[in-house]
């Protein structure tokens, strides 16, 4: 690439005043990406807690009761209600009152007093799946541990210490706040990018710019170069708000995390100038975002898990770029590794850079021409 030029430091002096001037595009910039990792980082939570709980007692006797206290123990699941018959409680389950319901035979307390096994009926609200497969579990983890106490086992034969690594607390907003920063870079810089680049048409002003001295390489870089050091003020943004609201430790490099954000941030803008290149209005523009970015995020493994997916995504996910990120994200805040460790994701992020901002460049510089 030339040396900048007086052309090319004019132009982007011009890009940045622009910028400045443009109050929608300062927004982007800083009220999205704020909120979206507050709220992501806050509201998205595998856990299940606090499920309501419906309870027909049959049994009504101190062991049953004993049995209900032990179900609410641990704030899993909460005693919403106590319903005379099974009718009264499906009723429950089927209008979204409760969400689990606990049938209690007559002979619960008999049978543990002969010292043999007891069936209990749940009811769960299958609606919605990963909840009631979670509650299923809990529930059926906290039986088995109750019949454990029953049975006064001295001792154990075979007994599991497990040990945490990485995130000890298991905090959610530890494995998703490295996903958002990604996802906000997604979206802030292909947006941002592509509407900094579709007004110059709307404008009119790409026609005056080809009536000047300066080439089009000093036309684009002076946009893309504004804009890079933009889209960084939001990794650090971003960065500052995992560190100081949510607590993540960024165990690796904080300098290699800027270095690869900084890549990642060239392939958000050479999105965002290919899409401007394909739209010819601004609010075609953005519907072709979305059309372009949510399939980026889901298939990312930044909200849900990719060894989630079936097969074929996983597979697809590989043509993420967004993917290789998150990883690199994740990797260097949590658990601090090198760039040994990360060299095939680095590679292949910096692959997707070059290809993206080459075919992006070539596709402006066509329509330039």
């Amino acid at each position: 690439m030339p040396l900048p030029t007086s052309r090319f430091w004019s132009l982007m002096l011009k890009e940045i005043r622009q910028i400045l001037k443009n109050r929608q595009i300062i927004f982007l910039l800083l009220f999205p990406p704020t909120v979206q990792l507050l709220v992501f980082g806050l509201a998205l939570n595998p856990a299940v807690d606090h499920l309501s709980l419906g309870v027909v007692d049959y049994g009504n006797s101190p062991a049953s009761r004993e049995f209900v206290a032990a179900l609410v123990a641990n704030d899993v699941f909460e005693v919403a209600s106590f319903q005379p018959s099974v009718t009264a409680l499906g009723q429950q389950v089927r209008t979204g009152e409760v969400s689990t319901g606990l049938v209690i035979p007559p002979d619960f307390d008999d049978r543990l007093t002969a010292g043999k096994s007891v069936d209990v009926q749940v009811l769960i609200d299958g609606v919605d799946a990963n909840t009631a497969g979670i509650a299923g579990g809990y529930m059926q983890q906290i039986v088995n541990r109750y019949g454990q106490t029953l049975q006064q086992i001295p001792e154990i034969p075979v007994a599991v210490s497990t040990q945490f690594l990485y995130n000890p607390g298991l905090l959610s907003s530890w494995f998703f706040v490295p996903g958002v920063i990604g996802v906000v870079l997604t979206l802030t810089g292909s947006l941002v990018s592509s509407t900094t680049v579709i007004r110059e048409k709307d404008t009119g002003t790409l026609e005056q710019l080809l009536m000047t001295p300066a080439q089009g390489w000093e036309i684009l870089g002076a946009k893309i170069a504004p804009l890079f050091v933009l889209l960084m003020g939001d990794v650090l943004l971003a960065s500052a708000i995992a560190r100081l609201v949510f607590g993540l430790p960024f165990r690796g490099n904080y300098l290699l995390f800027l270095a690869l954000s900084g890549v990642y941030v060239v392939v958000c803008i050479s999105i965002g100038i290919l899409l401007a290149t394909i739209s010819r209005t601004q609010q075609q523009v953005v519907l072709t975002s979305f059309f372009f970015n949510v399939p980026l995020i889901q298939l990312s493994g930044a909200i849900a898990p990719i060894e989630s997916m079936p097969a074929f995504f996983r597979v697809l996910s590989f043509f993420d770029p967004l993917r290789h990120y998150v990883t690199i994200a994740r990797s260097l805040i949590l658990k601090g590794v090198g760039l040994a460790v990360l060299l095939p994701e680095v590679l292949i992020l910096v692959a997707f850079a070059i290809v993206l901002l080459g075919v992006s460049v070539n596709r402006f510089r066509a329509q330039l021409n």
